[in-house]
């Protein structure tokens, strides 16, 4: 098969690559640090290419997807995460999170669509974070959620084109980006884990691919219950963070 990665250079999208690659599957890893995609490739040189751009930049974007050409599987990863702090509101945040996270997205998928093999697998990461109002996650929860609507939508309009359309809402993944919280992040698994959760869960078509399963399913619950309550429990946890 043929797959391309973006957000390739660290994190999930790293060990993806890797992964991928060591089942002797070709990879396209994308990025912006050529260095950090580079270092991917020289782990397994003759299965991985390098495509370094910006997925803001729409006209990059498609230059370089264009060149990939058709592929089986698009896994969107690249993303920001940066926390508000309310005291001090910054609109330009979401402006950033959402220029990366759901523009930078879609510039991908505008690029991608045209060349997609048949029954091909478009595959857009959000986060278990769109599930309930976490303090101080306004743009970076908002960004994750528009992502997941986008991504169901998207699966209505593409079914009859053959294009599977899957979402993959982790909860906390230990990489770089995790590692600058300053908070508790409860049942963090690694990036080998997530990779092979993704993995499995695309072979197995699965709509929604959460994981960890326990820490999934407890969000889930939470989501269902009435707004206040989501509210309160969001400040209860909210107060814990802050002692």
């Amino acid at each position: 098969m043929k797959v391309l990665i973006t957000g390739a250079s660290s994190g999930i999208g790293r060990q993806l690559a890797l992964d991928y690659a060591s089942d002797g599957h070709q990879v396209t890893v994308c990025g912006r640090n050529n260095d950090a995609l580079s270092e991917v490739k020289s782990q397994y040189p003759d299965k991985i290419t390098c495509s370094a751009f910006d997925i803001t930049d729409k006209n990059s974007t498609k230059d370089a997807v264009t060149k990939v050409g058709n592929v089986d599987i698009a896994i969107l990863c690249a993303g920001l995460c940066e926390y508000l702090d309310v005291k001090d509101f910054d609109a330009g945040m979401f402006e950033r999170v959402f220029k990366v996270n759901v523009f930078g997205t879609m510039n991908c998928i505008e690029a991608l669509l045209p060349q997609f093999n048949h029954s091909a697998h478009l595959v857009i990461v959000d986060s278990l974070a769109r599930l309930l109002p976490f303090t101080k996650a306004e743009a970076y929860g908002g960004s994750k959620a528009a992502m997941h609507y986008i991504a169901r939508s998207l699966e209505v309009d593409l079914k009859p084109k053959g294009i599977k359309v899957q979402t993959v809402s982790p909860g906390f993944v230990k990489t770089p980006m995790t590692d600058a919280n300053d908070f508790e992040m409860p049942m963090r698994v690694d990036v080998e884990f997530a990779s092979q959760a993704i993995i499995n869960g695309i072979k197995k078509n699965k709509r929604d691919i959460a994981f960890p399963w326990l820490f999934s399913t407890l969000l889930k619950l939470m989501s269902i219950l009435p707004e206040s309550i989501q509210v309160k429990l969001s400040e209860q946890m909210a107060r814990k963070q802050s002692k």
